[in-house]
């Protein structure tokens, strides 16, 4: 691995871990100041926001500046909206700050193992990568419900540092406190890794032929077999899973009566269980037949539609879990097609790029929708089925067409 490349895994994870966190406690804040229970969701959305508006440009971004200095900046920039948040600023602000700065350091990173890794060493580093990210994935969740609960909570904080005024009254103090000292960890990491130049310099005249060529290219994936199946199944995935993630929280609280530090961990049981399905599938399911996963999707849907009726714990627990591990199973074939005809019909950031910008729209779009179900307090649990079943028939129909479109065409293959 080249220099500093563990500097970096450690950064990342360390973010991540804050940035997952962050969010539990955010939700915490807000039941607390007793906000809308609606906004819950729109942190997310808000969180979300810069993937979408940026998807154009932010590689661009990457490569014109030094990759290492753009992260260290931006995990400051995540720690100023943290900060705000304690301070009194709206959370929809602070948390559309936070995904600002999470937008630009993904391609940073990236762009940075590109360019300083081996080609033999480089799948051995992306897949570093992926394994800290989703350990901050799960550990993060957990380390967000575990800071919100009340062996964390200390009403009289301002009073003992002797901020009574200055900020807004609030117990979680110590847990907003945890999630600035990861960011200034990560920031601490990221001064450690090797600074590279600036790839390429973009003239200021250039950035706006940045959009009409993303608009060209997206258009052209959505319109190949293989790539728009895939863009279409993993769009539809991640909306889905963004929904269920804030979902779940409320969900576990009025069915099975468990406070948000505990629903948290249920959270956490299904990224488990993602994780599981999908080491299992990577090693049975081959590139060519990544379609035949589909009707894992339709299984997923109906076992959805029937697991959030339950009120025993146990059962929650299990279903989640394999709700997991069949999500898994289905987006990482599904994932590899997608990035395997991105590869072929465009450039590789490109193509990135393009499937980062459909999948957090889809986000935004399942966000938003739930933001709106819960202002006009619509029954979750009757919401959550009918979105389970909506998925399965959805995932059936495209299993059908494809299944139609190889009998027509029975010599298809990845090419």
């Amino acid at each position: 691995m080249p220099a500093g490349f563990f500097w970096l895994l450690a950064a990342q994870f360390l973010s991540g871990l804050a940035d997952h966190a962050v969010l539990i406690v955010a939700i915490a804040y807000l039941q607390e100041q007793r906000h809308p229970l609606w906004w819950a969701p729109l942190l997310k959305f808000a969180f979300t926001w810069s993937y979408v508006l940026l998807a154009p440009v932010a590689g661009a971004w990457a490569d014109a500046v030094r990759k290492n200095v753009l992260m260290g900046r931006m995990n400051a920039l995540k720690a100023l909206a943290v900060a705000g948040l304690v301070a009194g600023a709206h959370p929809l602000a602070a948390f559309a700050l936070l995904g600002l700065a999470a937008a630009l350091y993904a391609p940073a990173k990236y762009g940075w193992i590109t360019e300083s890794t081996p080609g033999r060493d480089l799948v051995a580093a992306n897949g570093w990568v992926e394994v800290s990210v989703v350990l901050s994935v799960l550990l993060g969740t957990a380390l967000g419900g575990w800071w919100v609960s009340p062996a964390w909570q200390a009403p009289q904080a301002q009073a003992w540092l002797g901020l009574d005024g200055w900020l807004p009254a609030t117990a979680l103090l110590p847990a907003f406190a945890a999630v600035l000292a990861l960011y200034a960890l990560a920031a601490w990491c990221n001064r450690h890794i090797p600074s590279r130049p600036a790839r390429r310099a973009l003239p200021l005249r250039d950035w706006p032929a940045l959009w009409p060529r993303f608009w060209r290219d997206n258009a052209r994936l959505w319109r190949d077999p293989l790539g728009g199946l895939s863009l279409a199944v993993t769009t539809w995935f991640w909306g889905f899973g963004a929904l269920m993630q804030i979902a779940v929280l409320r969900w576990a609280e009025l069915r099975l009566d468990l406070p948000l530090s505990q629903a948290a961990y249920l959270q956490a049981t299904v990224a488990l269980g993602v994780v599981a399905g999908a080491v299992w599938v990577a090693r049975r399911v081959e590139l060519r037949r990544a379609w035949r996963v589909l009707p894992l999707g339709i299984v997923l849907g109906a076992l959805l539609a029937l697991a959030v009726h339950t009120r025993e714990l146990e059962l929650a627990v299990l279903g989640l879990l394999v709700i997991g591990a069949l999500g898994g199973m289905l987006v990482v074939p599904m994932n590899a097609l997608l990035q395997y005809r991105g590869h072929r019909l465009l450039q590789p950031g490109q193509s990135i790029a393009i499937q980062g910008f459909n999948e957090n729209a889809s986000v935004l779009v399942m966000l938003g929708a739930l933001a709106l179900a819960m202002r006009a307090d619509w029954p979750l649990v009757p919401l959550l089925s009918a979105l389970g079943l909506t998925m399965a028939l959805g995932l059936a129909l495209l299993w059908g067409l494809t299944r139609r479109l190889r009998a027509d065409r029975p010599t298809t293959a990845t090419t």
